[in-house]
């Protein structure tokens, strides 16, 4: 086996069907000397919404680019439907079934708003749910009507819808998403919301970086709360809220 290639089912150790879907164990990550990751350790099952909260700083967004190996972890281990993911290049791990919608909305400027959509087509690995292009028109109107736009010319909002759209169509297991509502309108912000919320509906795991709080417990089925580089509380939205200290420690601005 290619030493960049991840096991194949069959190669990847033994899981319990009904277990996570996602594996994170006692990850660390490094930023030169900087130690940012402190044994972040968290696991998602099919078909949840986990959102990673916290303060600016906190290792969120540090979280996000190791899962996907942009970011190479120094220690502990991810693993997707058993396979091992840590050590791989970003292009292997997506092809497992990793996606990831980052902050800065990076779409290819010089293609118009299909071909972008085009880009992200791939194969689904087993057990994913398929998309396709007119799903992604019904959840944003507005790239269809863009749909032979330039991407470079779009607003921010609607590079967002993009850059999320295109991630769904590699047909992935998990879609890591870090902070999709930033400066986007309140519109736009409830459309963002709805396609997570149906994401959740048809069985796609997400990992959500999101700062508005309100939008993070609306959509989320549970919540990790990061603070110096480690979890700090993982539970449900409504026991985050019970918890007066635990907001005021790590989440109040």
């Amino acid at each position: 086996m290619s030493p960049h290639a991840i096991a194949s089912p069959r190669e990847a150790s033994a899981q319990d069907p009904s277990g996570p879907l996602l594996q994170v164990d006692q990850l660390h990550a490094h930023y030169g000397k900087s130690h940012i990751l402190h044994g972040v350790t968290f696991d998602v099952k099919q078909g949840e919404v986990v959102s990673l909260l916290g303060r600016n700083g906190s290792g969120r967004s540090t979280t996000m680019k190791a899962l996907m190996g942009l970011v190479p972890p120094t220690g502990g281990s991810v693993h997707l439907q058993g396979r091992a993911l840590t050590g791989h290049r970003p292009y292997t791990i997506c092809r497992a079934g990793l996606a990831y919608v980052p902050e800065e909305r990076e779409v290819f400027t010089n293609l118009t708003v299909d071909e972008n959509l085009r880009m992200g087509e791939q194969s689904s690995v087993p057990g994913a749910v398929r998309w396709t292009t007119e799903q992604m028109f019904d959840y944003f109107p507005r790239l269809k009507e863009r749909r032979n736009t330039k991407a470079g010319s779009l607003s921010g909002g609607e590079q967002q819808m993009l850059t999320i759209c295109r991630s769904l169509l590699g047909n992935p297991l998990v879609l890591l998403i870090d902070e999709p509502t930033e400066g986007l309108a309140p519109k736009i912000v409830a459309a963002v919301g709805e396609c997570i919320r149906d994401m959740h509906r048809r069985g796609v795991s997400v990992v959500l970086v999101e700062q508005k709080l309100a939008i993070a417990l609306k959509v989320s089925t549970r919540v990790c709360v990061m603070g110096h580089g480690r979890i700090v509380f993982e539970g449900t939205p409504e026991a985050l809220l019970a918890d007066e200290q635990l907001l005021a420690d790590w989440l109040a601005v």
